[in-house]
């Protein structure tokens, strides 16, 4: 019997192409619903300008929808975030971290009733925001190693990576400003909202800051080199006419305006010299160049950071947090020998001087002429004076070309700045080059009176304690002072007695009494 099969009938190539054009099943593209037009339009507003601590940030979020859309709220937000990215052949990490956000408040007679985006209406809702001078003791909950870490945490940090000009920032870590305006839609049986429609701006902010105290720096901090002593020689092998020993002092903060542009203050740098001759007549050496460069170094960590990282070992063995460090160079304006040669001062050597630097070179030590000197038992001759000097040495920095964001300690990122400078010295034909490396501060003027608005910042727990131990208070002039032990001070109940206030069954003197900390009633820090 023979088995059933299947016939099918191939038709030919102008059979095909017939029969698919009258068979072809017609297919209809489902068309989206057309988007709806958000738009955030900042006031005064340019894509070169930047924000600064109590600036304004005002303008209006614009909607027009292509159909009606059901919503249940409007917001606007100003975030503020670090972003740290790591890559790796087994798995890239990126790392976020909010440290701001600022929700304005939309008052219910700007929502229209019902709750409906009208096809082809526009709706206009104003904001105002004000940059903040510092963030919110929330900011940073995290362990750390001392309050002084946890007051650079809760400061404004910079925006990283968006400037127009080159901010010697790594692609690895940004840190941005950015305003949101998101129509939301809220679920019956509740949960999470959802964005129906959302629009970003982005803008760039250097906050205002104060010059810190100089950094204690030690042996155990390799990023500097405070001091280093070097044998000045006529050649590499020959006779040293003697050793100089350059010691730095931390200079100044490089004070740079509210927009980055220019410089408000210049820093200097100052160097104390101290040369010990071969031979008490020998001159001392003359400066022949001066030559330097800065360097930015950005810090950035998968978790949070708990100690300076700029001071001590940065990537520690045995951590579990990836850790990267970045830096980037740029040479300072040209320098060049000092208009006048510092003054040296004359000083007898004494038994108990020691040498005023705690690192030196190899080159300290004697070479084959003074060895073998030694070693015939020639009598030391060794000068009994030393000569001394400072030597101040300002510069500048290239706002011209770089973006110089201020120095700043976050919760995942940080950005110092170190100084290098090389002093070239020449003695009796023999020369040398030292070579010294210190932090260097940059900070960022406040703003101008006319930048901001002095009514739209809001006062710290400072200002405001301030305020209220400022407030005049009214005193009634005594009819006699009183005598013996009770004019020593005064008395409650007494004239002389300073006004008290009550507050929540407390009492708070207001007269002599220090501004509340942190510690005090009202101002708790939170410490893990």
């Amino acid at each position: 019997m023979p088995s059933a099969m299947a016939t099918i009938a191939t038709p030919s190539a102008s059979a095909a192409s017939t029969n698919a054009s009258n068979y072809m099943p017609h297919i209809t593209k489902s068309m989206p619903y057309p988007k709806s037009d958000v738009r955030i339009n900042l006031r005064d507003h340019s894509s070169s300008k930047i924000y600064t601590s109590s600036s304004p940030v005002a303008g209006d979020v614009t909607i027009t929808t292509k159909r009606d859309v059901r919503f249940d709220s409007i917001q606007i937000v100003l975030i503020g975030n670090t972003k740290a990215s790591f890559d790796g052949m087994s798995f890239p990490q990126e790392v976020t971290h909010t440290f701001l956000k600022m929700v304005m408040p939309i008052s219910e007679s700007v929502y229209p009733i019902p709750r409906v985006l009208e096809t082809g209406h526009t709706y206009t809702i104003p904001f105002n925001f004000v940059i903040p001078n510092q963030l919110t003791i929330n900011a940073c909950n995290h362990d750390r190693l001392s309050d002084q870490l946890q007051d650079h945490h809760v400061l404004l940090p910079p925006s990283l990576g968006g400037f127009q000009k080159d901010d010697m920032a790594p692609r690895m870590t940004k840190i941005e400003y950015v305003i949101k305006a998101r129509v939301l839609s809220e679920p019956v049986l509740g949960g999470k909202k959802t964005r129906i429609v959302e629009a970003t701006q982005q803008i760039q902010v250097l906050p205002a800051s104060s010059e810190e105290p100089p950094l204690n720096v030690t042996e155990k901090d390799k990023l500097y080199n405070m001091s280093k002593t070097k044998a000045i020689r006529k050649t590499f092998l020959g006779t040293k006419v003697g050793r100089l020993t350059a010691t730095a002092l931390q200079p100044s903060a490089a004070v740079v305006s509210a927009d980055g542009t220019c410089l408000k203050a210049r820093p200097t740098a100052r160097i104390s010299l101290t040369y010990d001759p071969e031979s008490p007549t020998m001159p001392p050496p003359q400066i022949t160049t001066i030559s330097g460069k800065i360097t930015a170094h950005t810090y950035y960590s998968s978790g949070t950071i708990s100690s300076f990282p700029n001071l001590g070992v940065w990537n520690q063995p045995y951590i579990l947090d990836r850790r990267g460090h970045f830096f980037t160079s740029v040479p300072l304006p040209p320098i060049g020998a000092p208009e006048k040669q510092p003054s040296w001062k004359h000083r007898f050597t004494s038994t108990t001087r020691r040498d005023s630097g705690y690192g030196s070179e190899s080159s300290d030590s004697s070479g084959p002429t003074d060895k073998a000197k030694s070693r015939s038992g020639s009598k030391n001759t060794k000068s009994p004076v030393y000569l001394t000097s400072t030597l101040d040495i300002p510069f500048d920095l290239p706002t011209d070309k770089k973006t110089f964001v201020p120095t700043f300690h976050s919760c995942i990122a940080s950005r110092v700045y170190t100084l290098s400078l090389s002093i070239g010295v020449a003695a009796k034909g023999a020369s040398s080059t030292v070579s010294l490396t210190m932090p260097l501060q940059v900070a960022i003027d406040g703003p101008s009176n006319g930048d901001t608005d002095p009514t739209q910042g809001l006062p710290t727990f400072e200002e405001a304690a301030a305020d209220e131990h400022l407030r005049p208070r009214v005193l009634h002039v005594p009819d006699e002072i009183p005598a013996g032990r009770a004019s020593w001070g005064p008395h409650i109940g007494s004239p002389f007695a300073p006004a008290y206030t009550e507050h929540s069954g407390e009492v708070a003197v207001g007269g002599d009494d220090e501004l509340p900390g942190y510690g005090e009633t009202g101002h708790h820090r939170r410490r893990d």
